[in-house]
């Protein structure tokens, strides 16, 4: 009895394929996306180019924060969808609950989101294609990318990733020459310098926009807590955690940083926007033959690759819920190859929210969907925050001692990210455009809190008729 138990329980765990580099990839994957090949451009919109910067490096911060506390915690209990058993254990089953359904929204409604931002990439060649076409066909390819074994996706992603890492190093090169007049503009126009970040002011709108714009911001870094989402499929997490936490934050600060800089210095403010991604915009005005062309290529692969590890996230959280017993088993199966298949379909219904532009305004439904994905990737960050916290609370000097890793400065690390993150989501109040992610995310956390609430009766009444 115990053998078959035992069985049972190594076939429904996943296997530990990925190495060091898988991680930093994959983290970074998630990050390098639609938030910042399209979003950018909302926020330069919003903000101005120095607001957007400074925004962005407060994002920097928040994510620093967060990634030291999940690292902690990662190495301490390495758990393939983690969040939501740190929060179950440190702050209440009910949070615990409702962090996993917060994730799965995140990348579910990224997913949405991701499509639609290829879409609008594939329409700069062929217009006259519809954007729900174009949404099918890349749901069929990422679903096809993720139902093979994670060694596949792994290996898959880490490809996908070096080319988008490879094109924000040349963007960042080259917009440079452009900016100070190494490389020509198109139609003599003279070199900006820095001209467009000064132009109209340094805050045009004045501080509320960047407050306004953090969740924007926070949705352009999710995807660096993959880290803690593949914990249980990484070989010795205790080394190959510490290392792509650390490689993940130095390379996103240069290339977040550098990017904006460069976007903000050669895109007036006026013309931002998410209609168009702003590299492609940034590029139509250099003067380098078929290098917008080649933007947009490399864009739409960067978008399909965040979506890709999307999906990989959005299917573990679920896997993990059914494993714990709050979901129905069939969601907790693996294929023979170790996938969850059933979760994995169930998280692709997300993507198919895409198909609404068909009938809505692409760009209205952009903006709405990176803001319900922001607030809820804000609220997980947050919990991550708040466990960390809770979990040092409960350490004895000895079991401190015996952590492998340990995040510096507690607990200021844990409490300014909290404050941060929560500054963050009453941002969202302020900006009409972002709203509803208030609207829908609070009736959202009511709603989770209270299904676990009749999930947990459910069992105690099963529990029960079961011991009579």
């Amino acid at each position: 009895m115990n053998t078959n138990s035992a069985n049972q329980n190594n076939e429904n765990q996943f296997k530990r394929t990925m190495k060091t580099r898988h991680l930093i990839m994959l983290s970074l994957g998630g990050v390098i996306g639609t938030g910042l090949f399209f979003n950018t451009g909302y926020i330069i919109a919003t903000a101005g180019a120095v607001g957007t910067i400074i925004a962005y490096l407060i994002g920097a911060l928040v994510v620093y924060l967060v990634m030291l506390c999940l690292g902690e915690l990662a190495v301490a209990m390495p758990e393939t969808g983690a969040f939501h058993t740190y929060a179950t254990r440190f702050i209440s089953p009910g949070t615990g609950y409702t962090v996993a359904w917060l994730y799965w929204l995140t990348w579910t409604v990224a997913l949405g989101s991701s499509l639609i931002a290829a879409s609008l990439c594939a329409q700069y060649w062929f217009p006259w294609i519809p954007v729900w076409v174009w949404c099918l066909i890349f749901c069929a390819m990422i679903f096809g990318l993720n139902i093979f074994t994670t060694a596949f996706f792994a290996e898959s992603e880490f490809w996908f990733s070096i080319i988008k890492v490879i094109t924000i190093i040349i963007f960042i090169i080259a917009g440079c020459g452009a900016i100070f007049g190494f490389i020509p503009m198109k139609y003599d126009m003279p070199a900006p310098f820095l001209h467009n970040i000064t132009a109209s002011g340094w805050f045009p709108n004045g501080i509320t926009p960047i407050i306004m714009t953090m969740v924007s911001v926070n949705f352009a870094f999710s995807g660096t807590e993959l880290i803690g989402i593949a914990a249980g499929e990484a070989q010795n997490p205790e080394k190959t955690i510490p290392l792509a936490i650390k490689a993940t934050i130095l390379r996103l600060i240069i290339f977040f940083i550098g990017t904006i800089f460069v976007l903000a210095a050669l895109l007036p403010m006026d013309q931002a926007g998410v209609i168009r991604s702003p590299f492609v915009m940034v590029f139509d005005n250099i003067g380098v033959p078929y290098a917008a062309d080649f933007f947009n290529y490399v864009i739409l692969t960067a978008i399909l690759s965040a979506a890709n590890s999307g999906l990989y996230a959005s299917g573990r959280m679920l896997w993990s819920l059914s494993n714990q017993g709050t979901l129905p088993k069939c969601f907790g199966k693996l294929t023979k190859q170790g996938v969850p298949a059933i979760a994995i379909s169930i998280s692709m219904l997300g993507g198919l929210l895409a198909l609404f532009t068909c009938v809505i305004a692409p760009d209205t439904v952009f903006v709405a969907l990176t803001a319900i994905s922001g607030f809820a990737v804000v609220a997980v960050w947050l919990s991550i925050c708040v466990s960390h916290y809770f979990f040092r609370q409960q350490l004895t000097t000895t079991q401190l001692s015996t952590l492998k890793y340990k995040a510096p400065w507690y607990p200021l690390v844990s409490i300014l990210g909290i404050i941060l993150c929560s500054v963050a989501c009453i941002g969202l109040a302020f900006d009409p455009e972002q709203r509803i992610a208030l609207y829908c995310g609070i009736p959202f956390v009511a709603v989770c809190y209270i299904a676990h609430y009749f999930t947990q009766v459910f069992k105690k009444r099963d529990s029960t008729n079961e011991n009579r």
